[in-house]
């Protein structure tokens, strides 16, 4: 699974209008940065207390992209 269907698959466990997470994603050689966009909502439900959900977020998609040997940079926005 790419680093995007995986982001795109987890945001849309999480939020309550699943129709409304897009992931953007700009690749170069070393590093993929991806952008993910939910329902103004579901912004408190994707980041979590504290931030802790994005950091979960964050980790478990750089570890996906480990096998990629590239880094990915995870920002959410609205």
């Amino acid at each position: 699974m790419k680093v995007k269907e995986l982001l795109e698959f987890i945001a849309k466990a999480l939020v309550d209008h699943p129709d409304d997470v897009h992931v953007n994603q700009q690749e170069d050689e070393h590093s993929i940065k991806l952008e993910l966009r939910v329902a103004a909502a579901d912004m408190g439900k994707v980041i979590g207390k504290q931030g802790r959900i994005a950091k979960a977020i964050r980790t478990v998609v750089k570890a996906a992209a480990a096998a990629e040997k590239k880094r990915v940079f995870v920002e959410i926005v609205d």
